[in-house]
């Protein structure tokens, strides 16, 4: 399986591959973009299985990202990692595509039960 991690912080992407390889997905490939400008291009070129997005990021935030990539047609599995996490935003990712929303500070059991809860690895 391959998994992008779009996140403007490297120690983030990096926190979140080392939760993701304890969680028990240690046989993923890692794909890293910086911005969801970057992260379109990942998943253009690598087409990861799926998407870990972060909310607020410069260029293109994650929801500009995850919209972008629906309105081209991906059916990418996509969820965002961030630090705010409202009933709001909630809802708002879940309408637009997204299939869950894990808040920081997160622990490696948070991803192993929501990822296996959403049924994409």
């Amino acid at each position: 399986m391959k998994i992008l991690i779009v996140d403007d912080s490297k120690a983030m992407r990096m926190i979140v591959m080392r939760h993701l390889r304890q969680a028990g997905y240690g046989d993923a490939e890692f794909v890293e973009a910086a911005n969801g400008i970057e992260g379109l291009a990942q998943v253009s070129s690598e087409e990861p299985e799926l998407v870990l997005s972060d909310w607020n990021m410069p260029e293109m935030n994650g929801l500009e990202f995850l919209r972008s990539l629906r309105s081209s047609g991906s059916e990418v599995a996509f969820g965002f990692v961030t630090s705010e996490s409202t009933p709001d935003m909630h809802l708002l990712a879940r309408d637009s595509g997204a299939i869950f929303l894990i808040a920081k500070p997160f622990t490696v059991e948070t991803f192993r039960e929501t990822l296996d809860a959403a049924g994409v690895i």
